[in-house]
């Protein structure tokens, strides 16, 4: 059968595979009998678990087709099309069960999408390159893509079969970079020949995840259910990597400071990871609270770290000059999930992504003020940002991963 993802209609991607007949079964029991179920129980559950059709936050007649049109074209099977369609309208309609609380403020953003081409991609990571244009890893699809932002224009480069680009990067001449999280490469793109050059990385390190090059061209890299992280010199082809402190840190997010040294935040424990760039030697921040886990950070001018805090949904400050730790509650409280962030024109910028819509949250650090938008997918929302990154004219580049959308942000105000 073929494969829909369902992840956009609850914007939350769990990422395993559910071979197990028991775990199927258990699937399955939590879908609403009635007429059509047995469709989308067939089409849905080769990817994910029901609970995400559960956890969406519903959407009218008029939406659904719309948010099916993002994952798979179901035109040529219009019974199929029309029994999955009529399913999710009666017992998912419109509710607010997982909205999030939206905070006023002085702040004004606007919002301009593209939709990437192949469907069902989960389109994720856009940066933008030195000559305006966006770069985006469509990791499911096994591609990366390029929008042209004046014309429109996109184009998609097939990347080797099992890559699962979990990340795409530019070097500091533009180059274009993956990390191969499912065959264990890191790779370069030459967009005018799409010759691809892969760089395989040593035993035990499995899944390269997220990457940054400092200002020596060194990647350095996570693998977190490798638990590890590593650097790549791309002038030799050596790799080096080291296992995390303690098991189940799962490295997941990873920025350089000012000092060259990269930081890494750890999605599997209460913690922080700053690498010595000359040795590799690895010091461990504990942060407060064994539930707190954290998927990303940034680094400020000030030499502050911020992270969210996600186990905890809260924001996070680490001063490494006084190892003073300050955190804040995220505005939709401890269940929000806060997922990416990055520091624009002195705010934090970050996205509460366990809710419907999926919210971008602003932080003022001189006022200690939030302020938050919904986050739109067309016509619809359905989360959610797993990676944000700033533009050259002081705006953010996000996505929504679950309905292929790429999405520039301007931002307007004090």
């Amino acid at each position: 059968m073929r494969r829909i993802l369902v992840a956009a209609l609850s914007g939350i991607f769990l990422g395993s595979t559910f071979a197990a007949d028991a775990d199927a079964q258990r699937r399955r029991a939590t879908l609403p009998d009635g007429e059509g179920k047995d469709v989308v129980e067939a089409a849905c559950l080769a990817c994910h678990p029901v609970r995400t059709i559960a956890a969406t936050s519903g959407y009218t007649a008029a939406q659904w087709p719309q948010v099916v049109g993002t994952m798979i074209d179901l035109s040529k099977t219009p019974q199929e099309r029309d029994a999955i369609l009529a399913y999710l309208n009666r017992h998912f309609p419109p509710n607010t069960k997982n909205a999030p609380k939206l905070i006023a403020g002085p702040v004004q953003v606007s919002f301009r999408e593209w939709v990437v081409p192949t469907l069902g991609q989960r389109s994720r990571d856009p940066v933008e390159a030195p000559d305006g244009s966006i770069w985006w890893a469509g990791q499911w699809s096994d591609l990366v893509g390029r929008i042209d932002p004046r014309t429109g224009a996109m184009k998609e480069f097939p990347l080797p079969a099992g890559a699962k680009p979990h990340s795409v990067l530019l070097d500091r001449d533009g180059g274009v970079w993956y990390t191969g999280n499912k065959n264990a490469t890191i790779g370069k793109l030459d967009p005018a020949t799409g010759k691809i050059t892969e760089f395989r990385m040593p035993a035990g390190v499995k899944d390269p995840h997220t990457a940054k090059f400092d200002a020596n061209g060194i990647l350095w890299f996570t693998a977190q259910h490798s638990n590890m992280v590593g650097r790549l010199d791309p002038k030799t082809g050596e790799v080096t990597a080291k296992k995390m402190p303690r098991p189940g840190s799962k490295p997941y997010g990873i920025k350089i400071d000012a000092s060259g040294a990269p930081w890494v935040s750890c999605n599997g424990k209460n913690c922080l990871l700053r690498i010595d760039p000359k040795t590799m030697d690895l010091k461990e921040v504990l942060l407060p609270h064994e539930d707190t886990t954290v998927r990303r950070l940034d680094i400020a001018e000030d030499g502050m770290i911020w992270y969210v805090n996600s186990g905890r949904g809260r924001l996070g400050r680490y001063n490494p000059k006084t190892e003073e730790i300050r955190e804040w509650a995220s505005p939709s409280g401890p269940k929000s999930h806060p997922y990416a962030i990055v520091i624009q024109q002195g705010a934090i910028w970050y996205n509460e992504s366990r809710k419907r819509p999926d919210a971008l949250v602003r932080f003022d650090p001189k006022t200690e003020t939030f302020q938050s938008w919904p986050i739109p997918s067309g016509n619809f929302y359905a989360g959610i940002i797993r990676h944000m990154r700033t533009t050259r004219d002081g705006g953010l580049i996000i996505h929504q991963s679950s309905t292929n959308r790429i999405i520039k942000v301007t931002i307007k105000g004090p």
